[in-house]
């Protein structure tokens, strides 16, 4: 695991009092990086057996994995989230 940069994410809920906007789950995951992801960018990970899937950390003791960097979410038909850079 040296070298590997670890971040602590947060899941994001689609918040039924107003489905256009997100809230943040109650739980909070320490997952490696594995795309430099930064402070407040919306990611996809990956937990489990799965997440030792992504690149370079097969044989690594690894249970969450950053593996896709969002750069837009729309939810029924509105844009809910755009990325700073796309």
């Amino acid at each position: 695991m040296r070298g590997r940069k670890l971040l602590m994410i947060r899941p994001m809920l689609v918040d039924p009092a107003d489905p256009s906007k997100f809230k943040p789950g109650s739980n909070t995951i320490v997952a490696v990086d594995t795309l430099g992801a930064g402070e407040g960018e919306l990611v996809m990970f990956s937990q489990g057996s799965s997440a030792r899937q992504a690149e370079g950390l097969k044989l690594l003791p690894v249970d969450a994995a950053i593996v896709g960097l969002i750069d837009t979410v729309s939810i029924g038909g509105n844009k809910t989230y755009e990325a700073k850079n796309s």
